[in-house]
């Protein structure tokens, strides 16, 4: 006779996992529409550097080889490029797995990871999954508040995340108050800089001089959004080496496909291509911000590639929301990040920025009449 199957109660998994809530992406159709304008994901309208695609196809001529387990020649292009030393370089899938990696490696049960009020999920997810408890921070008008930030800082306290620029804020903190930052720590809190949004800025180095200068500073960075690769989920982090040592332990050998990393390569030596997607986005920003301030969307001053419109309350917002939607328009709302009366708006190219002020002008010309 066949024994019944019978899941035990005694399974069960960590503690901290079932708090997690299942991250939802952005959506990209939308029924009845052939075309629509995804601005709901911060992706990069104009798409990788064409050398990218050149080397992704290339390398798919030897699918049959495991993939660099050291990521050596991406980690040369990186340091070339953005001028860090490459032996403090770790690559992975996507900058999502870095910070998990910096999660399972500093903290777990008993300690505190910082997050801010309106911090990337990302964070709280991996801290949850690490078994660590996650202490969410206020901010202050949609800014990181460094203040409360070391107010709340403490014994327990491991990591403390920032994203610089801010997401879904479009906000960012100047170098001097990270660097006041990192020297109020506690000595066992680890600073992690996400600069995902970094290479929107000109001239900022992503936390670059705070790393080497301190022990306690990391920084990520990803090829998802200016690169135009987040189809290929690559991300990269600098830290002090001790850090880079342990997160060497974690990381699998062959976490990135050989078509990802030549196209990873490709992508950040083509330095023309990065520029051009800057000045495209910073024109185009600010553009529909004055669009949208004119007809009565204000947006704070964003330095990423998407601006966080506000409208009177949550309902005008998912008016707002359903109205583009109506014209093949994908925004994002934002109340899972206590923003419920915003929506983030990702920079498009030029039909696509077009396209959603005509929208939202109209849709309030619709409410004011």
């Amino acid at each position: 006779m066949r024994a019944k199957s019978v899941m035990s109660n005694a399974i069960r998994p960590k503690p901290g996992i079932m708090e997690i809530d299942l991250y939802v992406g952005g959506e990209s159709r939308l029924e009845g529409f052939d075309k629509v304008w995804k601005l709901s994901s911060n992706e990069n309208p104009l798409g990788p550097s064409p050398r990218a695609v050149e080397a992704y196809h290339a390398a798919g001529a030897s699918l049959e080889r495991y993939p660099s387990s050291d990521h050596a020649a991406l980690r040369r292009a990186i340091a070339d490029v953005h001028g860090v030393d490459p032996d403090r370089v770790i690559c992975g899938d996507g900058s999502d797995e870095v910070i998990a990696w910096l999660c399972h490696a500093y903290a777990g049960p008993g300690d505190e990871v910082l997050v801010t009020e309106h911090g990337f999920s990302m964070y709280r997810i991996s801290a949850l999954a690490a078994g660590a408890t996650p202490v969410e921070v206020a901010e202050r008008n949609r800014r990181v508040d460094i203040d409360l930030l070391l107010a709340a800082a403490n014994a327990r306290t491991r990591l403390v995340f920032i994203a610089n620029p801010a997401n879904p804020t479009g906000t960012m903190l100047t170098s001097a108050e990270l660097a006041r930052l990192a020297a109020g720590l506690p000595p066992q809190a680890l600073l992690v800089i996400d600069g995902a949004y970094a290479d929107f800025v000109d001239g900022y180095d992503g936390g670059r001089a705070l790393v080497e200068s301190r022990e306690n500073v990391f920084m990520t960075r990803t090829f998802s959004k200016i690169y135009g690769l987040g189809g290929l989920r690559i991300g990269w982090g600098y830290g002090p080496r001790a850090v880079i040592d342990v997160l060497n332990r974690l990381r699998g050998p062959f976490n990135l496909t050989a078509p990802s990393l030549a196209a990873a390569e490709a992508a950040v030596r083509d330095i023309s291509w990065t520029n051009h997607c800057r000045a495209e986005n910073a024109r185009w920003r600010s553009w529909l911000a004055r669009q949208l301030a004119e007809v009565g969307i204000p947006s704070d001053p964003s330095f990423a590639n998407f601006i966080l419109a506000r409208f009177a309350d949550e309902a005008t917002a998912d008016a707002a929301d359903a109205f583009c939607r109506g014209r093949g328009i994908i925004l994002r709302k934002v109340k899972g990040y206590k923003l419920p009366h915003c929506l983030r708006i990702t920079i498009g190219d030029e039909e696509g920025s077009h396209a959603v002020a005509r929208a939202l002008r109209d849709f309030m010309e619709k409410e004011q009449a």
